[in-house]
């Protein structure tokens, strides 16, 4: 009898609480990976999000009829009148260190700094609102041609390590005037 209560008032072992800790530390390792992870899958969505958009307006804005604002005569016609928005002049933010580790809070003036020539992103009417982790860029001639090509980038350095990622989506118009956009984005080193 004296025997079984004084292995009832035992308590664990050391190499019992070390598996323990063992357990409790793999756990915590794989619970940090897997939120970094989800942190920077969740600031990468900002980059094809905002690409996809970009793909879109310059669909919408290609298939827009954009002839001239003339008065047609009787019986004539007009010429066919699509093109793609002309190259932004410059990349929002303008430089990569902005956004380099950091968020960034553009102004509507960035974004809009194309306005009278309506190029560039005032031409796709895009604007982001939000701060971004990411450097944006329109680039096409905007010939309205066949062959005619769009590229929109998006640059970033999501933990300020100088190695940045790239996401980019491209279109072309091929020869039945047609703005066709890749299916994919293509990204490079996303996580940097």
């Amino acid at each position: 009898m004296r025997l079984i209560s004084k292995k009832a008032r035992r308590g664990f072992t050391l190499i019992e609480l070390m598996i323990v800790v063992a357990i409790v530390g793999i756990l915590a390792v794989l619970a940090i990976y897997g939120v970094r992870k989800y942190l920077a899958n969740a600031k990468t969505a900002e980059a094809t999000n905002s690409l996809g958009q970009l793909a879109k307006d310059a669909q919408g804005e290609y298939e827009k009829e954009s002839m001239a604002a003339t008065v047609l005569s009787a019986g004539t016609s007009a010429a066919f009148s699509r093109a793609l928005c002309k190259s932004a002049s410059v990349s929002v933010p303008s430089a990569i260190a902005s956004v380099s580790g950091k968020k960034y809070q553009s102004s509507s003036a960035e974004w809009n700094a194309d306005a009278i020539g309506n190029s560039g992103f005032a031409c796709l009417k895009f604007t982001m609102d939000a701060p971004q982790y990411y450097q944006y860029m329109y680039i096409s001639p905007g010939t309205g041609s066949a062959g005619d090509t769009f590229t929109a980038t998006a640059n970033g350095d999501l933990n300020g390590d100088l190695v940045e990622s790239t996401f980019q989506i491209t279109g072309t118009v091929n020869t039945s005037f047609v703005l066709n956009v890749a299916p994919n984005i293509l990204s490079v080193q996303p996580e940097e």
